[in-house]
């Protein structure tokens, strides 16, 4: 007996919204994956001007913000993953952005 497996599509983000809080993603299938900002240390120290200049790439795949230098994959929201990044790699960011003042 054969069987076929079929290789699952994640949804691609359609749109993103922002609390003081919460990171929200709206998907091309209908859901929406909502985070807590704690999870996204850059984001929760950004300001909300920083937070609100973003833009998807690889068709939605992922989302960038390049005045805070982050990155998050939609699949890493819909499996509920928060930021990899190392402690000593945020105390330096921190540390240059306490340097250069926020935007």
């Amino acid at each position: 007996m054969n069987t076929l497996i079929d290789e699952p599509r994640l949804a691609a983000g359609e749109d993103v919204r922002m609390t003081a809080d919460t990171l929200s993603v709206e998907l091309s299938d209908g859901r929406t994956i909502t985070a807590p900002l704690a999870w996204f240390p850059r984001l929760q120290h950004g300001t909300a001007k920083e937070r609100n200049h973003w833009r998807f790439i690889g068709r939605g795949e992922g989302i960038h913000w390049p005045d805070l230098d982050e990155d998050i994959s939609v699949e890493g929201l819909v499996l509920g993953k928060p930021s990899g990044e190392s402690q000593p790699s945020f105390a330096r960011w921190l540390e240059k952005r306490g340097k250069h003042g926020k935007k």
